[in-house]
């Protein structure tokens, strides 16, 4: 099989649960009893299939929520925390550098990824909500960023990088020095969280959102989520000539086209995402 003709609809995950429906995959983490913490092999088994999906053109938006009424408490105590105070220092950057590629792998795929965050979303959990593309949250949810809990510091997998730029340099100081929890009311407020929704609510919102997503024109979206990554380490006038560049090359696509026809023969466009 070529990567070209890469399907995930029929992907067996092994440590958590993975469907697809609607052009939407489904990442739920599955370990309730213990509020869905990852694990070395959960962390390896989300970056790769966040790697695959950059071959799979028929999903076209992703969820990722948590079983049992929390998102994820983070990485696990005992099969995590407690092994890696026994390792070297190769065998702690192997590790860190393997969470650091989950990260690039998320914000790599084309797909935008919405995290769907009820209860307890800290640690590793609450950097895979932030490095998201979009967040709905419910008044139950409590993000903390609590790596100086464990003695470790706030820069962990990229959030001194990304989560100032969501919340301000303040806010955020605050949090990684602190590891308090952020409120729901918080998240909304300081631009964390897109919306809030009712715990009943939660995955049918974020699936309203993913559908709208996958039924859109899914090669501009995936510029959008390329560019937003990009100009990041850009001057203005990088970014306009980048942005240039970006939107001649949409100019091209098929989805163009349909647009125009249908906006001149007043019918909604069917977009077929290239």
């Amino acid at each position: 099989m070529s990567f070209t003709q890469l399907k995930l609809s029929g992907y067996q995950a092994r440590h958590f649960l993975w469907r697809v429906e609607e052009s939407v995959g489904y990442v739920t983490l599955n370990i309730p009893e213990r509020k869905n913490p990852l694990t070395f092999e959960s962390y390896a088994e989300l970056r790769d299939l966040f790697r695959d999906l950059v071959y799979d053109k028929d999903i076209r938006a992703v969820v990722i929520d948590g079983a049992g009424g929390n998102f994820s408490s983070g990485g696990d105590v005992h099969d995590i925390i407690g092994p890696l105070t026994r390792m070297s220092m190769p065998e702690l950057l192997t590790f860190t550098r393997m969470t650091g590629d989950l990260v690039k792998a998320i914000r790599g795929c084309p797909q935008a990824v919405i995290a769907a965050v009820d209860g307890v979303c800290a640690g590793a959990g609450a950097i895979i909500a932030m490095v998201s593309d979009l967040r709905i949250g419910t008044p139950a949810a409590k993000t903390a960023f609590l790596f100086t809990r464990v003695g470790l510091a706030g820069c962990d997998m990229g959030a001194c990088a990304i989560l100032p730029r969501l919340i301000g340099q303040g806010r955020a100081a605050e949090l990684m020095f602190t590891g308090r929890a952020m409120t729901a009311e918080e998240g909304e407020r300081w631009g964390f969280f897109n919306q809030l929704a009712p715990a009943d609510q939660l995955l049918a919102e974020a699936t309203r959102l993913a559908r709208s997503l996958a039924t859109g024109p899914m090669f501009a979206h995936s510029m959008t989520k390329t560019m937003l990554n990009q100009e990041w380490n850009m001057s203005i006038e990088q970014a306009l000539e980048a942005e240039a560049q970006a939107q001649a090359i949409c100019m091209q696509s098929e989805d163009f086209r349909r647009a125009f026809e249908a906006f001149s023969a007043k019918r909604k466009p069917e977009f077929v995402g290239k």
